[in-house]
């Protein structure tokens, strides 16, 4: 096949990814954004597939012209036994599960990068031949991918509940993390000088052991309350691991892929630590979140107030303007249809209703638009923390639905609770205020919310869900 063809078809391909992110930036435009990501994807494919079976170029290291039949079979069942798993995953996969499953996703990428960057070594090594500057990248690569692969099972492996999302605190742990990186740098330098023979084995060895630690003590660190950056984080890792394996197989399209997902990656979590007011290093040091145990000082911060689904709906009834907080929990009791319709409701009966979203509400960025957005709740009423912040004050009730640590006042009041000074929505500045949740327990950082306990505060308990449906068939 003609290396001019495929050359085009790759061009192609990363302007249908371009446009796909930028599709995604938007609630209006996302479905179309994905429609042209998966186009270029199949595109990638298909051409990359026919160019290894037809025989084309294919990089430095490996050459082609043409494959035996057999594993041109072989390579068209991969793809397909690959096209079948993911579909069946998407379609039966619950929201809830889907910062999980990306986290998943990532890690298969990290090992993808570490077997390209050991299958060049191993080329070089039958060859003789070893070049400064495909020796360097390739060590790269390796590195980068296999942080990446431990990185994301770990994440996957909190996330899912599996093991305990408290940070792990080893002591020196900075210095342990530090070490490492100072370790990487002079290993880099040792293998573009000496690659061959044992020597170089045993360095590439020694490199692809030392990322696979770090990624198990980088994300091990990092607490429950992180976890949203920390997904956002390796998506960029992941990014940059594509990034390197294309610059090992010359391959143009992987470059400009890996480069489009490592920095729309990155600077999607400087966005994020930006809203939760913390620095990129102080993440990477070690988060604030722990496993659902409280990690402040417990303070005595007097008695909770209960109420009714009753209760509720009449409040609703003689109010002007209400707006809904929505979090993890209405995504665990799959409440979005059932919100959507008393939105519905409380619109026709002439009440201004609008959502406030925080930037990282859910376990993954996006997560509470797009249950919204599933639920048909309209995109015009749906505002970020800081276009809804403002009128919390004057609006008449706030229902705060399964969120936690995204609204709770230790934030602003409280400068030695460990999320001071991130940025919350200020509920509590309200008229009135209705906690949905099963109970009194903490938020997934782990922090005590005194929310719950001011005067202007009533918790409603049990399923977001069945509470919702008993407050419509009350209204």
């Amino acid at each position: 096949m003609s290396a001019t063809l495929i050359n085009g078809s790759f061009i192609i391909a990363a302007l249908l990814f371009i446009l796909a992110l930028a599709g995604l930036s938007k609630h209006e435009t996302s479905q179309r954004g994905n429609i042209l990501g998966a186009i270029g994807m199949a595109l990638a494919l298909l051409f990359t597939i026919a160019g290894v079976v037809f025989g084309t170029r294919s990089g430095p290291f490996i050459v082609t012209a043409g494959i035996p039949l057999w594993i041109a079979a072989t390579l068209v069942l991969v793809l397909l036994a690959g096209a079948v798993i993911g579909i069946t995953k998407a379609l039966n996969v619950e929201m809830t599960e889907m910062p999980e499953l990306i986290a998943l996703f990532h890690s298969f990428v990290g090992l993808s990068a570490v077997l390209v960057g050991w299958t060049a070594y191993l080329q070089m090594a039958a060859r003789g031949h070893f070049d400064a500057l495909h020796s360097g990248e390739l060590y790269v690569g390796i590195f980068i991918g296999a942080v990446t692969f431990t990185g994301s099972l770990v994440a996957y492996l909190k996330l899912s509940a599996k093991i305990r999302s408290a940070p792990l605190a080893l002591p020196g742990k900075n210095a342990l993390n530090l070490g490492a990186i100072v370790a990487f740098f002079v290993l880099t330098a040792l293998f573009v000088l000496y690659p061959k023979g044992t020597g170089g084995f045993v360095l590439i060895s020694a490199i692809t052991l030392l990322a696979l630690l770090l990624g198990l003590h980088l994300v091990a660190s990092i607490g429950g309350g992180d976890m949203p950056v920390v997904v956002s984080m390796l998506n960029s890792y992941s990014g940059w691991a594509a990034a390197a394996a294309g610059f090992t197989l010359s391959n143009d399209l992987l470059i400009v892929t890996g480069a489009l997902v490592g920095s729309s990656g990155a600077y999607l979590s400087y966005i994020m630590c930006k809203a939760m007011n913390r620095s990129f290093l102080s993440v990477i040091a070690g988060g604030f979140g722990s496993d659902g145990m409280v990690v402040s000082q417990q303070k005595d911060l007097g008695e909770h107030r209960e109420t009714t689904a009753q209760e509720v709906a009449g409040m609703l009834k003689g109010a002007t303007s209400v707006v809904i907080t929505p979090g993890y929990g209405m995504a665990v009791a799959q409440a979005q249809s059932a919100v959507a319709d008393l939105t519905s409701r409380l619109k026709a009966q002439g009440i201004e209703v609008r959502f406030g979203i925080h930037p990282v509400a859910g376990r993954l960025p996006g997560h509470m638009n797009v249950l919204l957005a599933e639920a048909k709740v309209p995109y015009d009423i749906v505002l970020e923390m800081d276009e809804i912040n403002d009128d919390l004050a004057d609006t008449d009730i706030v229902l705060v639905i399964g969120a936690n640590d995204t609204v709770n006042p230790a934030a602003t009041e409280d400068p030695t609770s460990p999320i001071a000074g991130m940025p919350v929505l200020e509920v509590w500045k309200s008229g009135q205020v209705v906690v949905f949740k099963r109970s009194m327990a903490t938020g997934y950082a782990g922090v005590q919310n005194p929310l719950f306990f001011k005067e202007n505060t009533q918790m409603l308990f049990g399923d977001a869900k069945e509470r919702v449906a008993d407050i419509i068939n009350a209204l």
